[in-house]
């Protein structure tokens, strides 16, 4: 029989199906082990055993159960929440079956509970005049001038995650006629970004001003001197020169914007210059377009020009042309007919 102690298992899951044949990145790895030892100590718990001691076992299908009403009904987690950790448990339960074969049975019926449909998250962008609100309202002296204005410009112009921004090091710059940045993204994936003019000024002028521009390795933002600035620090940022701006959920209650509000702006801003959405994909390191066409659904302003569009004359008697002009778009019919 095969050897149904968690402890080996629960390590091969994490340094070799995840880091090693997946190649997930650290922040992805430790996504999961949260979830895992939020589970764990779930199930000690409900068996009155110290995680130690636990058993392969032990992980059944109505524990699995208990645990999600758990997360529902007693940690008052959102449906999202608790899609993500079912999410989890799935590719977790997924490997088991795949390693251990006494217990395939138990990891197909945990593999069948479904997610919950719920409805996708609000998604929230800044208007330009909010956005030249931000930029004109930020000090223009002080210690921390030069460098939070950086971080804002480089997450509205690049569109990247806190994560990508949080780990750029000097080396992924290249400021010369053509400056870009390369991102590091999920999936172990790397992009190249083009920076503005005004961008590749200012971080030309902060890599100068902390004396790093000879420092391939060296963070690009600090927190203080030899610490590099984490994905918390860069909330706590944005935050502070933000406040003005705090956007109203939909049930009246005020709502902080985040980093990633950046990256929905960049996107939606993208979408309203007209770029086309595959090069908004690889702009933002999408891997499908099904994320990015979100973008398209929340822009107003799109919404608002297809209303003119198919708005009827005001004098009937002029009637709608016989042959509109997107039927000869043969890229256009083709999308249509795809979907």
């Amino acid at each position: 029989m095969t050897n149904l102690t968690l402890g080996p298992t629960l390590h091969a899951f994490f340094e070799n199906h995840l880091s090693l044949q997946k190649g997930l990145r650290p922040a992805s790895v430790k996504s999961y082990r949260d979830v895992l030892r939020l589970f764990l100590q779930f199930v000690a718990s409900d068996a009155s055993r110290k995680i130690s001691k636990l058993l392969l076992t032990d992980l059944t299908f109505e524990r699995v159960q208990r645990f999600l009403r758990h997360l529902e009904t007693d940690r008052n987690n959102h449906v999202r929440t608790r899609n993500h950790r079912l999410a989890t448990l799935h590719t977790f339960f997924d490997y088991i079956a795949t390693q251990v074969p006494e217990m395939i049975v138990e990891a197909e019926r945990i593999s069948a509970i479904p997610i919950k449909r719920v409805p996708p998250p609000e998604t929230r962008f800044l208007e330009r005049d909010e956005i030249d609100a931000l930029f004109v309202g930020m000090p223009s002296d002080g210690q921390h001038s030069l460098p939070d204005r950086t971080l804002l410009l480089v997450l509205y112009n690049t569109g990247a995650r806190v994560q990508e921004v949080a780990e750029l090091r000097v080396a992924n710059l290249d400021l010369g006629s053509l400056p870009r940045v390369h991102l590091h993204g999920k999936g172990d994936k790397w992009r190249v970004c083009p920076l503005w003019t005004k961008t590749a000024n200012l971080l030309r002028q902060l890599l100068k001003e902390q004396g790093i521009e000879n420092a391939p390795d060296h963070p690009l933002f600090l927190s203080h001197p030899a610490c590099p600035l984490t994905r918390f620090g860069i909330y706590k940022i944005v935050r502070r020169h933000t406040q003005h701006l705090n956007h109203k959920r939909s049930n009246g209650e005020s709502r902080h914007i985040s980093p990633h509000v950046f990256r929905h702006t960049a996107a939606v801003h993208l979408l309203e210059s007209g770029v086309e959405v595959n090069v908004i994909r690889a702009w933002l390191g999408h891997a499908t377009l099904d994320t990015t066409n979100r973008y398209a659904e929340i822009n107003i302003r799109t919404k608002e020009e297809a209303l003119k569009a198919c708005e009827p004359p005001v004098d009937s008697s002029e009637g709608f042309p016989r042959k509109p002009i997107w039927r000869d778009d043969q890229s256009l019919l083709k999308w249509l007919n795809s979907l």
